[in-house]
């Protein structure tokens, strides 16, 4: 199966149709002093195809090869090869090794790469004002999509999965971490090893390095952060993911990588999270304080089944990981939380998809959950909701097909089991379904008129299919009828005060902010009363409230307010908050245009050089004014 989808996946240029990846070993010295990595990769590799004489790598123009070596069999000398490295894509160059031999199915090619790779696009180097301490640098990776040929040189296809290991030696001071299932520290040589026992795709190998300590969570989790943030997360997460675990294990299987622990990144990391196996790098914007966020790492804990174990071979089928990872992070959310607070969720994503569809058309080729990614485009550029939300969308259509959960999450059982470790595209998943299912085979369910999987798959457009979310009504009119009284010239505030927020959880607060961004500015004072009202919102350590919150104070031009904008850009990078408040301030008036003008100058240091390029985009046509 990851043969047919790596024919099929136009970001890489490897030869990964050739030879088979067994082994990778990676052994690296962190310099931050040259903010660079430096050392070798070990490729254990089998011929697929007798008589083989080029092996073709991606790779990166940051990374530079110094020099390779080869071996056919145990035992045999190594020998030096040619190497030269081609033009690829905007986004990566291919390396070109000429073995000294053809290849031999029957032995073992082991292929010894000398390296160094800088400040790549996969490879993020943090000065320390970039981080939480403030005191020491800060070093991690990102692969996905196709970013780590800028760490390693490798068949960087979601569709090729191996096993890994590592030793990344680091200064004194510093604590490495990786996604691996084993890992010990040689103190005395301040040396870390890992050990994938599990294969996976090259994007999941992820790498951190900085001041970072842990503290354990649970029977299997523990978080790692920055000394300063230890406390907060230990306190925030305790206990917390267990739950989450036990849950996902009795829907989809078993949980089969060990351990799951939490990186807690650097306020300038730009993601809200990153499902690397074995530990998930995510935002210290969850640490709220009062657990209220902790339930976002659902998603990223239901990637160990969706995504992670049962893989899309090629980046136009992302739906397969997103839309799968958010239905059964809704199986699990439903499971503790009940249908209504489950809807109520799935509202606000089904919102968002109609935002992108109404700003992009949804005629638009992306808006298809099987995209045609033409050569030279950067899988990143194609990223939006209908991967998840439509996706999303076409899982359920599947389950309301089966008419049984429990029917539908004994399939999802099924399908992790048979094709857990390997990568799939869309009609591996759909011949599986109607296979296990016979008797909805038989009545053709694929061709029904109008839900065709091929319409699914192949025509862009708003889903054709929706799952009812009318559980989600008892949560979702109160928060609607409340926002409509904060746009009355005169407030009713006994009705406003009869309406108790401290029994709301956070997505219904959401969803309340939403409904009153939706129809901003409100009339004249009643934003600095909202203010007064709802301290809990306005002072809240609550990132998604915050966010909400500072957009209200732009849009309705607050200017008392303005130094909570400023304290909430300051305070963290995230890409999701940062790039739309600047967009928003930008928008406005000159002086939410002379305030964004003023925060970047200030803090923009601080964010990741992405982020950077972002708010530039936005702000730079006044640069000069």
């Amino acid at each position: 199966m990851a043969e047919e989808g790596s024919q099929s996946d136009v970001t890489t240029a490897s030869s990964c149709g050739d030879f088979n990846l067994r082994h990778l070993h990676l052994e690296l010295r962190a310099e931050f002093d040259r903010r660079r990595l430096t050392g070798r990769a070990v490729l254990q590799l089998g011929c697929l195809r007798p008589g083989q004489r080029l092996l073709r790598l991606d790779t990166h123009p940051t990374l530079g090869v110094e020099a390779v070596r080869a071996r056919y069999g145990s035992g045999t000398p190594a020998h030096t090869l040619e190497h030269r490295t081609r033009p690829f894509t905007t986004y990566g160059s291919v390396l070109e090794l000429t073995l000294p031999g053809p290849c031999d199915p029957a032995e073992p090619l082991e292929v010894t790469i000398e390296y160094t790779t800088g400040d790549g696009p996969g490879v993020v180097w943090l000065n320390p004002e970039q981080t939480a301490g403030k005191v020491k640098p800060y070093l991690f990776t990102q692969g996905q999509a196709v970013l780590n040929r800028s760490f390693f040189p490798c068949f960087d296809t979601p569709a090729v999965k191996s096993t890994y290991s590592a030793s990344i030696k680091v200064p004194e001071g510093f604590t490495a971490v990786m996604s691996a299932t084993d890992w010990e520290h040689d103190e005395k040589e301040n040396v870390f090893h890992f050990k994938m026992r599990h294969p996976i795709p090259a994007y999941l190998i992820a790498l951190a390095v900085g001041d970072i300590v842990s503290a354990e969570v649970g029977p299997r989790s523990r978080v790692w952060t920055e000394p300063c943030l230890l406390d907060a997360a230990k306190e925030e997460f305790n206990g917390v993911i267990e739950e989450f675990l036990t849950v996902g294990e009795k829907l989809f299987g078993q949980y089969v990588w060990g351990r799951y622990d939490l990186l807690f990144m650097p306020p300038s990391f730009p993601f809200g999270g990153m499902e690397n196996p074995c530990i998930t790098f995510v935002t210290p914007c969850l640490l709220a304080g009062d657990q209220s966020l902790a339930d976002v790492i659902i998603h990223e804990i239901s990637h160990s089944w969706f995504g992670n174990l049962v893989t899309n071979a090629n980046w136009g089928d992302f739906w397969l990981n997103e839309g799968f990872t958010m239905y059964a992070q809704r199986r699990i959310s439903t499971e503790l939380y009940g249908a209504e607070y489950t809807c109520l969720e799935a509202a606000t994503g089904r919102a968002l998809l109609r935002k992108h569809m109404d700003d992009s058309g949804e005629d638009h080729p992306l808006n298809k959950l099987k995209v045609r990614i033409e050569h030279g485009i950067d899988p990143d550029e194609t990223y939006n909701e209908t991967p998840y939300e439509k996706g999303y969308c076409f899982v359920s259509y599947l389950a309301h097909l089966v008419g049984d959960q429990n029917k539908f999450d004994a399939f999802l059982r099924a399908y992790v089991d048979k094709f857990k470790f390997k990568s799939i595209v869309a009609e591996d998943t759909l011949n599986f379904y109607l296979d296990y299912f016979p008797e909805l085979k038989k009545q053709n369910v694929e061709k029904r008129p109008g839900f065709e999987f091929d319409c699914w798959l192949n025509t862009s457009g708003w889903p054709p299919y929706l799952p009812d979310l009318s559980s989600g009504d008892t949560l979702m009119k109160p928060a609607e009828s409340l926002a409509s009284l904060w746009f009355a010239a005169e407030l009713n505030i006994d009705a406003i005060k009869a309406v108790d927020l401290c029994s709301w959880k956070t997505y219904q607060i959401v969803y309340f902010l939403d409904k009153l961004l939706e129809k901003s500015p409100l009339p004249p004072g009643n934003t600095e009363k909202f203010a007064e009202m709802y301290p809990s919102i306005s002072k809240s350590k609550n990132a998604e409230l915050r966010f909400r919150w500072v957009q209200i104070i732009v849009r309705n031009n607050y200017e008392d307010a303005f130094d909570e904008l400023r304290d909430f850009l300051q305070s963290q990078g995230k890409q999701k908050y940062t790039v739309p408040l600047y967009r928003a301030m930008w928008t406005e008036t000159e002086g939410t245009r002379k305030l964004a003008q003023e925060i970047f100058a200030t803090t923009g240091n601080q964010l990741h050089q992405n982020v950077q390029k972002f708010v530039k985009k936005i702000i730079v046509p006044n640069k000069d004014s």
